[in-house]
């Protein structure tokens, strides 16, 4: 079949998970006999932090046939203005971008790829296909979060575009639950994301000069919470000597890692809390690991956490926290814990004063993990996909 992904969002220099997904997506479908292309819509222009397959044609719509699209001062303004007391209306200007300035491009890409199906990344952008350019191609809107957010956060003139779709694709069964509670009569699917099946796998019952405590992801304040690991281990470092804790991830300001430097050195923590930066094998890092500790407040899917509990690391999360607290199950996988520091240091503890629970935990991560196989998860995109 001929495929277009439509994510109309940043690609280049991105090392988030829809870039990861999208580029993993386009490469499996072309391996598999598909004609792949990818639309995307980018204000800077360069090469892509997850590389795509050089004979999968992407169209960028801001940078389009010669032609650059800057988002007009106005529309910051307005953007700005409504963002100080709605987000949800300040995010219907960059649709009002996106309609006025990107719609012809986008149109022209349709007519140059002529897909047999597109898969939509967002509903900003099947609302472009759907509503705006009124495609009759079939069009799967893809999910990267709990779709409940929807119908609080996104604007309300996307919404007609999911009962547009062909299907909408959930991450998870309780996200399937929370879109049909709002719209009844839409076509959903449950396909969770890849997550790599590893060969090797953390030696958990090593005896070791030094364990580690991981967290990997972007270090951002509201999202991923790194300090609330560092104040949970700070209460547990002298109890623990042998333990260290190594944050892997990109700055998400400077002002917040100028703040996880400061916490590390108020707690004297120098020596025992490692600010590592990116990396590009995530692998060898989780191998080396012992315990994966993820403090987010949320989550779409948690792909790190997946591919953390995939090498065989037992992994300790928020129950409050979307996608986490259905990847880890309380006590057989890893544990699950309330809000705040110091039940984050319960659990932690729990499992560095006993490596047979790390053990056994881990174990069953990494089996648990195993219904997200990229086999699995492709096997069943394909099937949706033929069936369109």
């Amino acid at each position: 079949m001929n495929i277009l992904l439509a994510n109309l969002t940043k690609m280049v220099g991105d090392s988030g998970g829809m870039a990861k997904v999208t580029c993993a997506f386009a490469h499996e479908m072309k391996v598999r006999g598909h004609r792949v292309s990818l639309v995307y819509s980018d204000v800077q222009t360069g090469d892509f932090y997850c590389p795509l397959d050089k004979d999968i044609p992407a169209y960028d719509i801001r940078h389009y046939k010669g032609k650059s699209i800057s988002y007009p001062w106005y529309l910051k303004v307005k953007r700005e203005f409504y963002r100080t007391f709605d987000k949800q209306k300040a995010r219907t200007v960059n649709d009002e971008f996106a309609a006025s300035f990107l719609l012809d491009h986008l149109k022209d890409v349709l007519q140059t790829v002529q897909p047999d199906v597109i898969v939509s990344f967002q509903p900003a952008a099947s609302k472009m296909l759907l509503c705006d350019l009124q495609t009759k191609i079939p069009v799967i809107t893809m999910s990267h979060g709990d779709p409940e957010d929807y119908f609080h956060t996104y604007p309300k003139e996307e919404i007609p575009a999911l009962e547009k779709s062909a299907v909408c694709q959930v991450l998870l069964p309780s996200f399937e639950k929370h879109l049909k509670d709002h719209l009844p009569n839409v076509k959903t699917v449950v396909i969770g994301n890849a997550i790599p099946q590893y060969d090797a796998q953390a030696d958990l019952s090593a005896q070791k000069d030094t364990y580690k405590i991981l967290f990997v992801g972007r270090l951002s304040k509201n999202h991923k919470r790194p300090h609330l690991l560092i104040e949970a281990f700070a209460g547990l470092a002298d109890e623990f000597p042998n333990w260290n804790v190594e944050l892997w991830g990109a700055e998400d300001g400077k002002a917040y890692y100028k703040e996880l430097q400061l916490l590390i050195k108020k707690h004297h923590l120098e020596n025992r809390v490692f600010l590592k930066g990116p990396t590009n094998d995530v692998p060898s890092v989780l191998q080396q690991g012992d315990i994966f500790a993820f403090p987010s407040a949320y989550e779409g899917f948690g792909l790190a956490l997946g591919e953390a509990m995939s090498m065989g690391l037992p992994a300790v999360g928020y129950k409050s926290c979307s996608a986490v607290n259905e990847l880890i199950k309380d006590g057989e996988n890893g544990y699950l814990c309330d809000d705040g520091v110091e039940p984050l240091r319960i659990s932690m503890k729990r499992l560095m004063s006993n490596l047979s629970i790390r053990v056994s935990l881990g174990e069953r991560a990494r089996a648990d993990m195993k219904q997200y196989s990229s086999e699995v998860i492709w096997d069943t995109w394909e099937i949706l996909i033929s069936q369109l």
